[in-house]
């Protein structure tokens, strides 16, 4: 595996780590950020995950 391949697979990886971290964000309770901000923030981290994580397979597919 390359490691452009490889560094695409890490962002992914640190996106979805992101998404999960502001989801459990939600249950904590007196949060600054409101809790629209956060579940927004999480949809985000995780849609960029997952388009990263396509072009992460795209790639390492046709290497």
């Amino acid at each position: 595996m390359g490691i452009f391949t490889s560094i695409i697979f890490l962002l992914s990886i640190a996106f979805f780590v992101g998404a999960v971290h502001n989801l459990l964000a939600l249950n904590k309770p007196g949060m600054y950020p409101p809790k629209a901000l956060l579940r927004k923030r999480a949809g985000s981290l995780a849609g960029g995950g997952a388009i990263f994580l396509l072009i992460g397979i795209i790639f390492f597919t046709f290497q």
